[in-house]
């Protein structure tokens, strides 16, 4: 089912299904700011991660001596939530473990996740609850999709991103065409705190940032003017749009967890970056996204 938020300045939609945006538009002139999920390059808008952050080695992991198998990004964004509130410019979603994702992630849980409009901000919430006797171990991680560009023309060459505190360079890491993680220092040369798009930008790798480097990006056009801008606390992001496609969006991905790396043999206890709530715990996090 399909859920409005709005206010003077924008309207935002939001599907039950994954708890996802799917459209947020400026009022003023009708200005569609969020990726249609045409599936000829991506099918999705802006799915959450969860429990999994990208994809674990060979697509299983292991927990208590039992391997168990996982797709990329876990299963949430795929499953149907609970309208569990909504008030005023705030609506909030739920999704509770069920038997079939006890059969392959053995916890209970809850995960809430919230969406706040003010002004021309929206603020996403998240909130995981532990209802297992036992700790549990997860990562969470955001995958809006942005248009880009966003003013007509033919590709996004020439449009900017900004990095907040930053100068001259950023240092990321890259993936292996099946998606696990290549620990190498890259570094992607910065203007003033902004990378200039160009031809293939995101063909080579998705950019992950870890470091606490920046808690802001922001998507200029070829004016100059930001018109999206996702702000957060995580420790880690990425910037992806898909690889040898042109396609005319990216995305910014707060996350609270990532991939395994080619070389990782760990448990998932042992996944870098993993979460690990204890029984009857409670996780907070939220990030925020800017609308010009």
């Amino acid at each position: 089912m399909r859920y409005i938020l709005e206010n003077d300045t924008l309207r935002v939609e939001i599907e039950s299904f994954g708890a996802e945006i799917k459209s947020v538009k400026r009022k003023a002139d009708g200005r569609e700011y969020m990726w249609c999920g045409d599936p000829k390059y991506w099918g999705r808008t802006s799915p959450v991660l969860f429990p999994f952050v990208g994809a674990p080695k060979n697509k299983e992991y292991r927990y208590e001596g039992r391997t168990y198998p996982m797709g990329q990004h876990g299963f949430a964004r795929d499953m149907e939530f609970a309208l569990e509130a909504q008030e005023g410019k705030s609506i909030w979603f739920v999704l509770s473990s069920t038997e079939e994702t006890y059969a392959k992630y053995p916890f209970r849980f809850r995960l809430h996740i919230g969406y706040t409009l003010d002004e021309n901000e929206v603020s996403v919430h998240w909130k995981v609850d532990n209802t297992d006797e036992k700790p549990m171990y997860f990562s969470i991680g955001a995958h809006p999709a942005f248009l880009c560009p966003i003013n007509g023309e033919q590709n996004k060459t020439g449009y900017r991103l900004r990095f907040g505190n930053l100068t001259d360079r950023l240092h990321h890491h890259g993936n292996t065409p099946d998606g696990m993680a290549v620990m190498t220092d890259e570094e992607l040369e910065l203007e003033d705190g902004e990378a200039v798009i160009t031809p293939g930008f995101f063909d080579k790798c998705t950019y992950m940032v870890e470091g606490a480097q920046t808690g802001e990006v922001s998507i200029l056009d070829r004016d100059g003017e930001a018109y999206v801008t996702v702000r957060f606390d995580a420790p880690l992001f990425a910037l992806w749009s898909p690889e040898g496609k042109e396609a005319p969006f990216l995305c910014i991905e707060p996350w609270y967890g990532r991939c395994d790396a080619v070389d990782f043999e760990g448990s998932l206890a042992e996944r870098p970056y993993e979460n690990a709530l204890a029984a009857g715990g409670s996780f907070d996090a939220e990030y925020a996204i800017v609308f010009a």
